[in-house]
């Protein structure tokens, strides 16, 4: 632990990147996550979960150290809600906060680590997201494909492995071996994870936690002219 932390940090993470509210804490080498499911209702829900769940383990708002949040890919509206969320708590509390992408999740929820791999998160109209790793740090940025015809430069030289959404099929295509997975909420290794890169940082400030959007949001303009504004 860096010597300017005088003490194991209490972190709380929360992920509604899907239809779900999901909270996970750690300290130390302890963690833990629940996730509820909801399909709508997670700005309204998020906080009194939370409280909840720190309530459960004897915890309060004002013990937290740092905050970890999903940052996608996932549901629009939903990374908005954690990011927005885990922002305006970080900012009201002075602590910092950590963004993680679900990509990183999938493999750290796996004990795949980062090497050399391409993840595969589920996207609409069965197409996939993607974003490789080699010795632990993105190559390059995540990309929408639809996984029967991924492109041809997709994948960078030294990745050896696919794993997650459709992963057989996309790594039939360049000769690869694919492990086919479904992605779940993994808030208790979000935690974790966020602790880490508290404890890496020495509780200096992030700016990781950005919303990941890969593709733009389901929404479409009016096609009714808007009403006219009469001074």
């Amino acid at each position: 632990m860096p010597r300017s932390i005088p003490k194991f940090p209490k972190v709380l993470a929360l992920d509604t990147s899907g239809p779900f509210c999901a909270i996970g804490t750690a300290t130390e080498s302890y963690s833990a996550g629940v996730v509820h499911e909801m399909a709508r209702g997670q700005a309204e829900a998020l906080f009194p979960l939370a409280e909840a769940r720190l309530k459960e383990i004897g915890w309060s708002m004002q013990d937290l150290d740092a905050l970890g949040v999903s940052v996608g890919p996932g549901n629009f509206t939903g990374i908005r809600i954690g990011v927005s969320a885990a922002k305006g708590l970080a900012l009201s509390l002075g602590i910092p906060v950590y963004g993680v992408s679900n990509f990183e999740l999938a493999a750290l929820s796996q004990h795949l680590g980062l090497d050399r791999i391409t993840i595969s998160l589920p996207a609409p109209r069965d197409q996939a997201y993607v974003q490789s790793f080699i010795a632990g740090a993105p190559a390059g940025p995540p990309a929408l494909i639809d996984p029967d015809t991924p492109p041809a430069d997709l994948l960078p030289s030294g990745v050896h492995s696919i794993f997650g959404h459709r992963a057989s099929t996309i790594a039939k295509r360049f000769s690869l071996s694919g492990e086919d997975e479904g992605f779940s909420p993994a808030p208790a290794q979000l935690a974790e994870r966020t602790e880490e890169l508290f404890l890496a940082a020495s509780g200096a400030p992030d700016d990781s936690a950005s919303p990941l959007y890969i593709r733009p949001a389901d929404a479409a303009p009016p096609k009714d002219a808007g009403p006219v504004i009469v001074s």
